[in-house]
C-alpha cells in the first residue's frame, strides 16, 4: 500500500493548458489574449451549464494573472448574487475600468437573462461574452483520461466507456467517480476494471 501510495501523483491545479477545449478554443483563445495584454478588453463574461467549464477557467485565469502581477477580479455565480453584492460587483467592474484592470465573471445564462440589475447586466454585456459548449463523448473521454494521467493513475478505455454509459454525464461527477475509483484500487490493492468501478459504484460518492 505504501509504495502504490509513492506512485500516485496529486492532480495538476486547473490551467489554461489543461482546459479541454472542444468547441471552446476561440474562448481559450481570448482569455490567453486578455492575460498577455494582448487586447483592450477589460471585462469577460461565461455562462454555461454547470459542468461546462466555468470555474475551471476562472481558477486557471486567477492563477495566470497572479503569476504574471496583473489585477484581476474574478466572480464566480453570478447569478447567485444578491442585490448588495451585485452593486458591489458593478462597482469593481467600473475600478477595474478606470484602472486598467480585468473582470472576469461566470454564470448560468447570458448577463440580460437572469435577473441581475439592469446596470451590471449592460456592463457584464460591454466585454466579451461567450456561452461554454459542452463536451462530445470523445472529449469527455480525453479529458478523463489526462486527469488519470495527473494523477499516476492507468485507466482502461472500458472503464471510460462505462462511465460514459451509465454514471450523470456532467464532467464534475465523472471526475469525481474517477478520484473515488483511485482512491478504492488503492484501498483494495487492485488494478482500475469495470467490476471495480461497479463494486464502488454501490457506495454514495460525495459529488
Amino acid at each position: 500500500m505504501k509504495q502504490l501510495l509513492l506512485d500516485i501523483q496529486p492532480a495538476s491545479p486547473p490551467t489554461l493548458e489543461n482546459f479541454v477545449a472542444g468547441r471552446n478554443s476561440e474562448v481559450l483563445h481570448s482569455l490567453q489574449q486578455v492575460l498577455a495584454g494582448d487586447s483592450a478588453v477589460h471585462a469577460v463574461y461565461l455562462w454555461g451549464d454547470s459542468g461546462s467549464g466555468k470555474s475551471h477557467l476562472l481558477q486557471a485565469c486567477a492563477s495566470r494573472a497572479l503569476a504574471l502581477g496583473l489585477h484581476l477580479v474574478c466572480a464566480d455565480d453570478v447569478h447567485r448574487l444578491d442585490e448588495a453584492a451585485q452593486i458591489r460587483l458593478f462597482d469593481l467592474y467600473n475600478q477595474q475600468r478606470e484602472n486598467g484592470g480585468l473582470l472576469i465573471a461566470c454564470g448560468t445564462a447570458a448577463p440580460t437573462h437572469m435577473n441581475l440589475r439592469d446596470d451590471l447586466a449592460t456592463r457584464l454585456a460591454w466585454g466579451l461574452v461567450y456561452q461554454l459548449q459542452p463536451l462530445s463523448d470523445a472529449e469527455k473521454a480525453l479529458a478523463l483520461k489526462s486527469h488519470a494521467q495527473a494523477r499516476g493513475m492507468r485507466l482502461p478505455d472500458e472503464v471510460v466507456d462505462y462511465c460514459l454509459r451509465h454514471l450523470r454525464r456532467d464532467l464534475p461527477t465523472l471526475m469525481a467517480t474517477l478520484d473515488a475509483l483511485d482512491e478504492w484500487s488503492l484501498t483494495e490493492q487492485k488494478p482500475v476494471t469495470v467490476p471495480l468501478l461497479r463494486k464502488l459504484l454501490q457506495f454514495p460518492l460525495n459529488v
